[in-house]
């Protein structure tokens, strides 16, 4: 990770027991990126500062602002400026009357994510015959841990990979658990790679509003390092999503859908 400009080197100090040592350290950059929707300043995310446009796209397609690839006019990135302004060809009224009622959810990083009773509703029940095994399981997370370069340098971000049975086919990373996601999402958009037969992978907490956002995806199957909350379950069994966390080494604990797990 030796030149990432993702990160800057930081004195500090280490205290071992009743030892002080100074070091120098690797430390996330965070930075501003403000996402203008047709003219209009909509959002400001705190963000790694890369994968902008997937991230920008990713949050729009979540929050419904976009449907469609017939949808998206333009799409232009300023990393000096920290900005990406984004033109869609479609009447925005109900969705920005939608938005002011949303409510700030529990995302990290300072990352920004908003839902309403009505997300639940917008998760429509996943269809798909996508089965994969416990090995398989265990394979991916490793290839995710292999891949988290960033977060072994700082330990300060969350890791999202997109997969198939075989393997993983993107992989992100970012200090918002929930960016991260959306950058999986934008990069997928941007790739035309279909999702319903897909595995969604992260290290972050498998809470509510990340549920809606992978069912939104059309993704049958989420994989966790981490815990699930009791609202997660609920809306995973809603819309027929299998749960896989706390995997760790070659031990899982499956919540929902346990059918798409074969033995």
């Amino acid at each position: 990770m030796d030149g990432d400009p993702r990160q800057e080197i930081h004195d500090v100090l280490v205290i071992k027991g009743d030892e002080v040592l100074d070091d120098a350290l690797p430390v996330v950059r965070e930075v501003p990126m403000t996402i203008f929707l047709n003219g209009r300043e909509l959002i400001t995310l705190v963000t790694t500062g890369d994968a902008n446009k997937e991230l920008a796209l990713g949050f729009l397609l979540s929050e419904g602002f976009i449907q469609s690839r017939d949808d998206l006019k333009s799409l232009r990135d300023d990393p000096e400026a920290g900005t990406v302004e984004v033109e869609v060809a479609r009447d925005l009224s109900m969705v920005e009357e939608l938005w002011e009622r949303r409510t700030v959810t529990s995302g990290c990083g300072k990352g920004a994510t908003f839902y309403s009773v009505l997300d639940s509703l917008h998760a429509r029940p996943v269809t798909s015959e996508l089965k994969i095994t416990p090995r398989q399981v265990y394979h991916l997370m490793a290839e995710l841990n292999r891949m988290s370069g960033l977060y072994r340098a700082t330990r300060g971000v969350h890791n999202s990979a997109l997969a198939d049975e075989e393997g993983i086919l993107l992989f992100r990373d970012d200090i918002g658990r929930h960016n991260a996601v959306d950058k999986i999402r934008g990069a997928a958009f941007l790739e035309e790679i279909s999702l319903e037969d897909k595995v969604l992978i992260t290290t972050g907490r498998m809470s509510s509003e990340i549920i809606i956002k992978v069912a939104k995806m059309g993704i049958p199957l989420l994989v966790s390092r981490s815990a699930p909350t009791s609202l997660a379950l609920d809306l995973a069994k809603r819309v027929k999503m299998t749960l896989v966390g706390y995997v760790r080494g070659e031990r899982m604990t499956v919540y929902t859908g346990g059918e798409r797990v074969k033995g």
